[in-house]
């Protein structure tokens, strides 16, 4: 029978599955599709633009937000600032 190391660290994930960037990109697209739905429905006159419209657009703008501080923190950590968040 194998015996476990119960204060063995565990592997690290890869940067694929820790990096934001992607779920960023995502959730962006499906407020600027859920956008273009609305604005859509509003230019037929099959909906007036409400609350949701609101909602998606600042749905976007927070992507483009988080999108800019990732890149800020980016930069820093290459030129080795010290608030820089570390990620090993």
């Amino acid at each position: 029978m194998a015996r476990f190391d119960l204060h063995a660290e565990p592997p690290a994930l890869p940067t694929r599955l820790t990096d934001p960037v992607l779920a960023i990109f995502v959730g962006s697209a499906v407020w600027v599709a859920v956008a273009v739905v609305l604005g859509v429905l509003a230019a037929t006159g099959a909906r007036p633009l409400d609350v949701w419209f609101g909602a998606a657009l600042v749905g976007i703008g927070l992507g483009v937000v988080g999108l800019i501080v990732l890149g800020l923190q980016r930069r820093a950590r290459r030129r080795g600032v010290k608030w820089a968040q570390k990620t090993e």
